[in-house]
């Protein structure tokens, strides 16, 4: 099993610490509004690796943070007037609801940051006594000219990271980059009793004490966006290594942008989209289907056209697996290796999903029952190792048009069929005009007519 580590460049063998548990951390929301569509590429992404290292190790603990402090947070409270714990377990609510549309089965541990504040202002004092950070004006913040293999992970030198850095820097900070730890909280802020003063952490220690406290001071994988890598998960990992005096991280991995109509999505663009919302239109295991589209690495660009195409290619699986619902499944099947093969590869989705498209059409060309039993359950359990084809087949095509009366469709396809018997052609292609109005696309076969909706 092969996986690139974003620190070396390059893909690896993986090999756990421990070749009887594997850890991964993936950093999960910060809970101050919904998560939009790019929020939900590493939640498919890291889900599909969590689903696979289950299969190939004993045991797999996976941790995925809630920031549930954070100055994001504080300013929703401000502007609404609720109450921080108000915001913070309404879209702890809605986050999970997305996910689990998604497809993603739970991770095995959600900390929150708020429950970890001791954990983290004993690090911070294990980095002052070390010397890698300093106290400042009520402020505690990282020096990173103290750790020499600051930018390692980001690949900048010191020199171009302090050239780089606002102009207006805070004056208590010894050097440009240094990034704070701890930061003081007045009366309308949350705060927590510190050596240091009545404060709040800064984002990259959360996560670096959320880490240690649940897997150990050294994880196997640490997972998110492309956009962590600098600074956040360069924070982590200077901060981490300094205090524990060994590696943090033993395989890093990110899932690239994703774009709107080729332009990165940004909120300051005004061009992002919330699961939430996406969700009122398009159902979950088809947003999932979009976002594996594409290998996990390269951009994905999200646009009408793609959702249209992932659609028919979904549609056009559960087409299949309709017209196999009076063949018995294998018991016991396993995954094809091919698509294992793939996935092990650096979690090669297109080529997982192509091979699972091969699988479909040898199952439609296939005549022998034995023979169709065996594809169906080779297909199943493929789909199931990615998180697709979950729904009844008659009922995803059907699905999608709650507004719809159900019997009235009945009701008009078997008039159609009496009028088609009593060949009266001109009242068939009425009805099947008047149900493709309604968005009911029909499909005559040997074993009668079948609808679907053409979502």
């Amino acid at each position: 099993m092969k996986l690139y580590n974003t620190l070396t460049r390059q893909k690896e063998e993986f090999v756990p610490l421990d070749p009887n548990q594997v850890t991964m951390y993936v950093c999960g929301p910060t809970v101050y509004n919904y998560a939009h569509i790019g929020n939900a590429r590493p939640v498919v992404v890291f889900d599909l690796l969590f689903r696979l290292l289950r299969r190939r190790f004993p045991s797999v603990i996976y941790a995925r943070n809630i920031t549930d402090v954070d100055d994001k947070i504080i300013e929703a409270s401000q502007q609404s007037g609720e109450p921080i714990d108000t915001i913070t377990e309404r879209y702890i609510q809605a986050y999970d609801e997305d996910t689990e549309a998604l497809g993603a089965l739970p991770p095995d541990l959600k900390p929150r940051a708020t429950d970890h504040m001791q954990a983290m202002i004993e690090m911070i004092q294990v980095l002052i006594d070390k010397g890698n950070a300093y106290e400042a004006d009520g402020h505690v913040l990282f020096d990173v000219t103290a750790h020499p293999d600051y930018g390692q992970l980001s690949r900048r030198t010191l020199k171009e990271m302090l050239a780089g850095a606002r102009i207006d820097v805070a004056p208590y900070k010894r050097n440009a980059g240094d990034f704070v730890l701890w930061k003081p909280s007045d009366e309308n802020q949350p705060g927590w009793d510190s050596p240091w003063g009545v404060g709040r952490p800064g984002w990259h220690i959360e996560c670096s004490a959320m880490a240690a406290a649940h897997l150990g001071k050294t994880i196997d994988i640490h997972g998110g966006g492309i956009d962590l890598v600098f600074p956040h998960h360069e924070n982590e990992m200077a901060q981490s290594q300094c205090a524990h005096g060994q590696p943090f991280v033993r395989y890093w991995m990110h899932n690239g942008f994703l774009t709107m109509d080729k332009d990165k999505m940004s909120k300051s663009l005004g061009n992002t989209l919330t699961i939430h919302e996406l969700r009122e239109s398009i159902p979950g295991e088809l947003l999932r289907l979009v976002l594996m589209s594409a290998h996990y690495r390269q951009p994905l660009d999200w646009s009408d056209h793609t959702v249209a195409q992932q659609k028919e290619r979904l549609d056009r699986m559960y087409r299949s697996l309709r017209d196999l619902e009076d063949v018995e499944a294998m018991a016991d099947s396993e995954p094809a290796p091919e698509l294992m093969a793939a996935l092990e590869d650096d979690l090669n989705t297109p080529q997982a999903l192509s091979v699972l498209a091969s699988l479909i059409n040898q199952a439609n060309a296939a005549s022998d029952d034995a023979e169709r039993a065996r594809l169906k359950g080779t297909i199943l359990a493929s789909a199931e190792m990615l998180g697709l084809l979950q729904a009844d087949p008659e009922q995803w095509l059907q699905g999608g048009a709650p507004e719809l009366d159900t019997d009235e469709i009945d009701q008009l396809i078997e008039q159609r069929n009496q009028a088609r018997k009593d060949r009266d052609f001109a009242t068939a292609d009425r009805i099947r005009d008047q149900l493709a109005a309604m968005g009911v696309i029909i499909e005559d076969g040997a074993g009668g007519t079948r609808w679907r909706f053409d979502r």
